[in-house]
């Protein structure tokens, strides 16, 4: 519809449709490449990655990047996921807010990668007087946390 109507806005909520028997699939991504019928353990393995994020989405460029082959390396992936996740929330939860521009370029400097982190709607104010709500960031990485382990624990 995007090709067609260039005002089209729902296209990532569309159905799609198996090719064959019509029925409704998931949204895999362009760079996804289905398994033969018949290898139940890779479709199974699709299932898996699907359900806990893991499509095959990109621009084309670059492909979707790191895809888990199995189910143990799904497993190890989300854990170091998860390790990443867990530094975010202790960050957060032990967060002080710079005082003055010094320690404000300071903490740009050390700490952007966590910064950048965020969804821009817990990010208040100007460039200069930049708020972050806390509160919001370590509920956010506290969710994060708690989904993955629930991924986690379902594969398992």
């Amino acid at each position: 519809m995007v090709d067609i109507d260039r005002d089209f806005k729902d296209w990532e909520k569309q159905p799609y449709k198996c090719p064959e028997c019509g029925s409704i699939t998931a949204n895999m991504g362009l760079d996804f490449e289905s398994p033969k019928k018949s290898d139940l353990k890779a479709w199974n393995h699709i299932k898996d990655l699907y359900e806990t994020g893991i499509t095959f989405h990109s621009c084309g460029c670059s492909g979707p990047g790191y895809i888990p082959k199995d189910k143990n390396t799904l497993i190890d992936f989300l854990i170091e996921k998860k390790g990443v996740y867990v530094e975010s929330l202790r960050f957060w939860m032990t967060r002080v807010e710079p005082k003055n521009e010094s320690e404000k370029n300071r903490d740009w400097n050390k700490n952007s990668h966590f910064l950048f982190s965020l969804p821009n709607e817990f990010i208040t104010g100007t460039k200069k007087r930049r708020k972050i709500d806390l509160k919001k960031a370590v509920e956010f990485w506290t969710e994060k946390v708690n989904d993955i382990e629930t991924k986690i624990i379902s594969l398992k």
